[in-house]
């Protein structure tokens, strides 16, 4: 997670460089460090990302500093698998690991940022979270971009997902509201395993973390899932490699021709190899 830091630039700072003023008042960070964080694109002044070192600060200005893991990094973000292109729309299969979109820590390297550089221009449709693999939709024009955006708020969108849970989950419809808004979530048992069920999970709405706020609420939360479910992946040998949620099948009418598509994503190496693992603890 990044620790966001902001101060305004006194009258005794004037003139100094950024890389100059940022470790001032940002404890323990050293010029170099200031001039890595502005590089990725983790600093703000007046609200506007700045990524230039040497750019002279004023009197008042207001700046924000987002300091986090980006920043450490050495090796480049992994890559998406390119699932489908044309004139409208960008169909990929994302790894974990990888950002769907700039953060206020930094604003390269992200899975946006990597398209926009093999396809040019590039719009966000929507996102799944850092942990989380399987299918986006990006849309190549302002027009695919907004038909796309109407379909996703219209809940128009064929989502489903594999997810693997602590505990016997029953087949059901969760229908809890997240944040104050309508969510609902269909859960269908696919595989007992030891201590767990592979479930799919098909959205009939899509707020932020739905599933995983779903399955932790009725008492199942999703291994690998500290945010909502605690450290559980302790309780699994072997251990999760990382959240156990995998976006594997999107469909929609496609923004131009109008015409219903689908795709389907099997689950990454990760995630397969570490339920053969699982299941193979039955007989030991």
């Amino acid at each position: 997670m990044a620790t966001k830091h902001t101060f305004e630039v006194a009258p005794d700072d004037a003139g100094l460089r950024l890389d100059q003023v940022i470790p001032k008042h940002v404890p323990g960070l050293s010029r170099r460090k200031a001039r890595a964080v502005i590089d990725v694109g983790g600093v703000f002044v007046d609200r506007a990302r700045v990524k230039v070192a040497g750019r002279p600060v004023k009197p008042g200005q207001k700046i924000e500093v987002n300091v986090g893991g980006a920043v450490e990094r050495s090796e480049p973000p992994p890559a998406p698998r390119i699932v489908h292109v044309d004139d409208a729309i960008i169909v990929v299969d994302k790894p974990a690991g990888l950002v769907s979109a700039p953060t206020p820590e930094a604003s390269r390297g992200d899975l946006l940022d990597q398209l926009a550089k093999q396809f040019g221009e590039v719009y966000l449709v929507h996102r799944l979270d850092l942990p989380t693999s399987g299918l986006l939709v990006f849309a190549r024009t302002r027009d695919a971009n907004k038909r796309l955006g109407d379909l996703f708020k219209l809940h128009d969108v064929d989502r489903e997902y594999r997810a693997v849970a602590v505990g016997t989950v029953a087949a059901q419809t969760i229908d809890r509201p997240i944040d104050r808004k309508r969510a609902v979530t269909h859960v269908t048992p696919l595989e007992t395993l030891p201590g767990a069920t592979l479930v799919a999970c098909r959205l009939e709405t899509g707020r932020t973390h739905q599933i995983r706020i779903h399955l932790a609420g009725i008492g199942h939360p999703l291994v690998g899932d500290r945010t909502h479910g605690g450290e559980t992946e302790r309780a699994f040998r072997p251990r999760p490699p990382r959240l156990a949620l995998h976006a594997a099948v999107l469909g929609f009418a496609h923004p131009v021709t109008g015409e219903r598509v689908r795709w389907e994503a099997p689950l990454p190496a990760d995630l397969a190899t570490w339920l053969d693992a699982l299941r193979a603890t039955r007989s030991s």
